[in-house]
This record gives C-alpha cells, structure tokens and sequence, in this order.
C-alpha cells in the first residue's frame, strides 16, 4: 500500500510539474480543432 501511495504521490508532483506544459498542449489542441470546424464550415458554404 505504500508503495502504491508514493507512486501516487510521485505522480500528482509530476502532473502539478508540468501543469502549465498540460494546459498549453490542450489550448493548441483546442485551437487546431475550432480552425478544423471553421474551415470545414466555410468550404460547406
């Protein structure tokens, strides 16, 4: 159980580390699938 505790613990240091890498790579994401929608939306004009 410890051992599964500081895996845990490791992790969400881990994911709190790089947090601002995590929510960049989903603003571009975001950003390429709304340019993907709009330009399907226009050609379908």
């Amino acid at each position: 159980m410890q051992l599964v505790m500081q895996g845990y613990r490791g992790l969400s240091f881990l994911v709190w580390l790089n947090a601002d890498r995590i929510f960049t790579l989903g603003t571009v994401v975001a950003g390429l699938l709304a340019g993907a929608y709009l330009g399907t939306a226009i050609v379908g004009l």
